[in-house]
């Protein structure tokens, strides 16, 4: 007996299917703006969605479109800003559609970050088996070089590890000159940059020298692997073919600079966010990311999911007229 074999249809032509094949009516669940997040495949897509217009359910419904047009779970990838998150909205794509959902690579930037870093340290200059520092064994380390280095001993007080740290954070993420940093935010410690800058040299060549990484180095040495190894960067953008990023306002420079390493042959990158809301800025969160988005992915379509299924009209009335008036101050 002669047998045939499925294949899952090229993803060129993915909006060549029929809904018919569909097991889900997304046109019966879904309003209007939501059906064409869902079913928009290809290309970059920014969704504008406020808080209680079925952000969620667009990007759930989403991950099960992609599967039931025959992507594979592998080439999909879907980065939230907690795991649960992540691992909420797979299950409720398993849900909703079957297993296949809860096979998509689905997590944080960092974790994403780290498992790719846990192949490709050595080409950094890395041991595969870094150590990764929390928050307060960072503080620790600065703390460290701040004593070995006896800005301890000043007779004018030197800035305390958590406030080093923080600024060094900062800087990182935000791509910011610690001079600039410490004029707009630490003017009181402005005449010892010098100092702070030292500082900061002694603690990122103490993380080299004991094969250490903090949270800030998964994103930023991620980021430099895909600029500078053109071989691995290529690898992941074949693999990762479609790309979801939920709660786009909340991603600093470096992580849309990894949005864009990560979909730079196919520019199928959907990212999800709030432009209203910006809730990480102490991470180096900006808004400006999503303002961005158009101007950096050529072709980009916008949708705005603007039906609200928590709040009445007055209420949302209300609200508008506050963010119309309000002025909102970013650096």
């Amino acid at each position: 007996m002669k047998k045939f074999t499925l294949k899952p249809l090229p993803t060129d032509n993915l909006h060549l299917v029929h809904p018919q094949r569909f097991r889900i009516d997304y046109k019966k669940e879904l309003n209007a703006a939501q059906y064409e997040a869902v079913t928009s495949v290809n290309g970059p897509h920014l969704i504008i969605a406020g808080a209680g217009t079925g952000k969620t359910r667009t990007v759930v419904y989403r991950v099960a479109y992609l599967v039931e047009l025959g992507v594979k779970p592998d080439n999909i990838l879907l980065l939230t800003f907690t795991r649960k998150a992540a691992q909420d909205m797979l299950r409720r794509a398993s849900i909703l559609l079957d297993s296949r959902c809860e096979q998509i690579s689905g997590g944080t930037f960092h974790s994403f970050a780290n498992s790719v870093l846990r192949r490709y340290a050595s080409r950094l200059g890395y041991e595969m088996n870094f150590t990764i520092l929390d928050q307060g064994d960072a503080e620790d380390v600065m703390n460290l070089i701040r004593t070995r280095l006896k800005f301890d001993t000043r007779e004018k007080r030197f800035p305390r590890k958590e406030a080093l740290y923080d600024l060094h954070s900062r800087a990182v993420n935000t791509m910011t000159p610690v001079k600039e940093l410490l004029a707009l935010d630490y003017p009181q410690y402005l005449e010892m940059e010098p100092d702070i800058q030292a500082l900061h040299t002694g603690y990122v060549q103490y993380k080299r020298q004991h094969n250490l990484m903090d949270y800030d180095d998964l994103l930023v040495n991620f980021a430099l692997l895909l600029q500078q190894d053109e071989s691995i960067r290529s690898v992941l953008s074949d693999k990762y073919k479609y790309i979801m990023v939920d709660e786009y306002q909340d991603t600093n420079r470096v992580q849309s600079e990894l949005v864009k390493l990560l979909a730079f042959k196919h520019k199928n990158v959907m990212v999800v966010g709030d432009d209203a809301q910006c809730i990480y800025s102490f991470r180096g969160s900006t808004i400006r990311n999503i303002i961005a988005f158009p101007e950096e992915f050529a072709d980009c379509r916008v949708i705005k999911l603007e039906e609200n299924f928590r709040s009445t009209q007055p209420i949302l009335n209300l609200a508008n007229e506050i963010l119309k008036r309000g002025t909102v101050i970013e650096r």
